[in-house]
């Protein structure tokens, strides 16, 4: 997957919005708000491929995540997942 271009991560208010630049880009039927964890995510992925794999590593290091966490693994893995599809549907990133 890949970030599609023309869309930046801001703070309003405290919100993280996704913004869309760009009149191919623009559709405001939905807003899109990530959380900080979210946020991190994509960060992380600008300007390269990536898979659910990725996104699930980011995870691990960033909040120290192992089998034995509070958060396992495998629920890091899910989230990603789920986010990924989000982007997906959302048309923010491409496969």
């Amino acid at each position: 997957m890949r970030v599609k271009p023309g869309f930046r991560l801001t703070d309003v208010c405290g919100t993280n919005i996704l913004i869309a630049e760009g009149k191919e880009n623009i559709d405001f039927s939905s807003i899109i708000s990530m959380n900080d964890s979210a946020k991190l995510l994509w960060e992380s992925i600008q300007d390269r491929d990536f898979t659910v794999e990725d996104l699930t590593k980011i995870l691990q290091d960033n909040y120290q995540l192992s089998d034995g966490s509070p958060l396992p693994v495998e629920q890091a893995k899910a989230d990603a997942e789920a986010l990924a599809k989000q982007w997906l549907q959302a048309g923010i990133v491409s496969e």
